[in-house]
């Protein structure tokens, strides 16, 4: 908003010109942080190799949100290290013998309603590295790894660890979670996906109402 402070661009060969707000930097604000958000993007896509990747998708029940809620910096840490421990489980026993594979995760805590809702992505590609024959083995299967089976086994591990922290942990509590894993191609609309919402809040320009002494 104008509240940030303006400059005015100016072409001296035609008569158009125009404000532009300058950055607030504030971390929830929808036009901020575009260049951390780009430059982030661009470190990823130099990271990809020739190969199909997979999105997998690990959310939390809606009778964990409480708890994840009051004590996130604790929940979330949990979540990120299960899930990729998750992961990498399943590539050590898959056809690769051994086999270890990357990773890129990033943590999303809203969905797009707006409404809390903890979850994590995992790009992950479609294959494995044998370290001890240094040879890369493609995946076999269009699928990477079934979306039960890697529920089941996050399931275990997220609550052992939440319980292991001393944490209050709900008794009721669904007996099959979910797991989303897709096949999104090379891997670039996925981390344009993940991109938007690294460093920048959930709300878009649109959701904002009125802007009363910066708050």
């Amino acid at each position: 908003t104008p509240d940030s402070g303006q400059s005015l661009l100016h072409c001296p060969d035609c008569d158009p010109h125009h404000w532009i707000a300058h950055g607030c930097g504030h971390r929830h604000c929808p036009l901020c942080q575009n260049d951390l958000a780009t430059a982030w993007l661009e470190r990823q896509k130099r990271k990809l190799i020739p190969v199909d990747y997979f999105l997998v998708t690990f959310t939390v029940p809606s009778q964990l949100r409480s708890l994840f809620w009051h004590k996130q910096r604790d929940c979330f840490n949990t979540l990120m290290q299960c899930a990729t421990q998750t992961i990498t489980r399943f590539a050590q026993n898959a056809g690769a013998k051994g086999g270890a594979c990357g990773i890129t995760a990033v943590l999303h805590t809203h969905s797009r309603r707006l409404d809390f809702h903890p979850h994590v992505h995992l790009i992950v590609p479609a294959g494995f590295i044998q370290r001890d024959k240094k040879r890369w083995i493609s995946a076999k299967t269009k699928h990477l790894f079934h979306h039960k089976n890697l529920a089941k086994v996050f399931r275990a591990k997220l609550l052992e660890q939440l319980q292991r922290q001393g944490l209050n942990v709900p008794r009721e509590l669904p007996a099959q979670w979910v797991v989303d894993c897709r096949h999104v191609g090379g891997g670039k609309s996925a981390l344009e996906y993940l991109s938007r919402y690294l460093y920048r809040g959930v709300l878009a320009p649109q959701n904002i109402v009125s802007n009363l002494e910066g708050n």
